[in-house]
């Protein structure tokens, strides 16, 4: 199918392979995203059955102008861009060619294998979770944070029951029975939103964080219901051993996340609490974490339930998906009217995006971390 050229511009292809990461039911396109390709005159190839999990079926992507295909392979060898909504898994990254643009998240700093490979297909790929908006924002990884912020929260309740290995406790508790202690560790989008899950939901609820002006910010949104606390070594240990509920929600934009919670502080803690690493998909920020899956969402160490499931909003596909297509279609759209090369260098918010382009590591966190050389993404595009 051939469409008429939006105002001129050149026909893209575009390629929504279906996902395929341990039960992720999200989808890069939604229907109505896709027909505002083909309104633009771009062409768009949709696996089969990539929308199942959000209840948008191939006869509803046909209908928005799509076409489906059965084969990944297909999408990768013909679609210029390719969309989606996890990393590239390794047999999805063999399939990628040089110059091809994949815009999806990454995650690259704790993961060599997946860095190693993006850099050998020599294909440009710019992650969601590091666009910015100029105002220190991350608009591209705020939602699917704000999902999983709440989610940990319902995540957390689940595994503090006993037969999940849990203490027991009921979040909210009864009249005349305390609350679960929650105690939540950064106080940016997850945090807020895990706070605002929490406190409706009665538990006793703590924050942390190193900023002022955030703890003030959460002081004023929640009022005498949240305890904000400064967060120090000292603070910290001590509210965490006194936690039946730890959620992580630190972030260091593109880097791998700091180990805030020792393996010495999670000995000591009470026996069925509970940690959730939001974190987790930039390395976590628990020292005994590892990730899981929705599969095999938990696992025990020292008697402490450890959550750490790396695609959390995976598990509500439907909020999620369109959540992320309201941020990430104007981005997508651009790449698609300007091309690659033009679409980012006009937008130096989407530039920070850029991680990975044509065999050079041009995201300054990812290189420091994982020992590439630097390479400065416009020097990179315009080479």
């Amino acid at each position: 199918m051939l469409t008429t050229p939006y105002r001129g511009i050149a026909i893209m292809l575009i390629g929504v392979p279906k996902e395929i990461k341990n039960h992720e039911y999200r989808v890069g396109l939604t229907p109505t995203s896709v027909r505002e390709f083909i309104a633009h005159g771009h062409d768009v190839l949709v696996e089969t059955n990539a929308g199942g999990g959000i209840g948008s079926s191939d006869e509803i992507y046909q209908f928005a102008g799509a076409q489906i295909v059965g084969d990944p392979a297909e999408i990768f060898a013909k679609a210029e861009l390719i969309v989606k909504v996890k990393e590239p898994q390794a047999a999805e990254r063999q399939m990628l060619r040089p110059d091809q643009v994949l815009f999806t998240y990454l995650h690259l700093a704790p993961d060599p294998d997946q860095t190693r490979d993006l850099v050998n297909s020599g294909a440009v790929c710019i992650a969601y979770e590091t666009v910015t908006d100029g105002h220190g924002g991350l608009p591209l990884l705020a939602p699917m944070s704000q999902v999983a912020g709440r989610l940990s929260i319902q995540a957390g309740a689940s595994a503090l029951e006993r037969a999940k290995g849990g203490r027991g406790i009921l979040l909210g508790g009864v009249p005349g029975v305390a609350p679960a202690k929650v105690v939540v560790i950064g106080g940016g989008v997850v945090g807020e939103n895990a706070i605002y899950m929490a406190l409706g939901m009665a538990a006793d609820v703590t924050v942390l964080d190193r900023r002022v002006d955030v703890l003030a910010r959460l002081a004023q949104r929640f009022g005498a219901a949240l305890k904000t606390v400064y967060s120090t070594r000292a603070s910290l240990e001590d509210y965490v051993l006194q936690a039946d509920l730890v959620i992580g929600g630190v972030l260091i934009a593109g880097a791998e996340a700091p180990k805030l919670v020792t393996r010495d502080m999670v000995k000591r803690m009470k026996p069925g609490a509970v940690l959730v690493d939001v974190a987790i998909d930039q390395g976590g920020c628990f020292e005994t974490s590892h990730m899981t899956t929705h599969a095999e969402p938990t696992y025990v160490v020292d008697g402490v339930v450890h959550y750490c499931v790396a695609n959390m909003p995976g598990a509500v596909p439907h909020t999620s998906t369109h959540a992320l297509n309201n941020v990430t279609l104007p981005y997508a759209l651009a790449l698609a009217d300007k091309g690659y090369q033009k679409a980012l260098l006009e937008n130096p918010n989407f530039l920070e995006g850029l991680n990975v382009c044509k065999g050079k590591i041009t995201y300054r966190a990812v290189a420091e971390d994982l020992g590439y050389e630097y390479v400065d993404p416009r020097v990179a595009l315009e080479s």
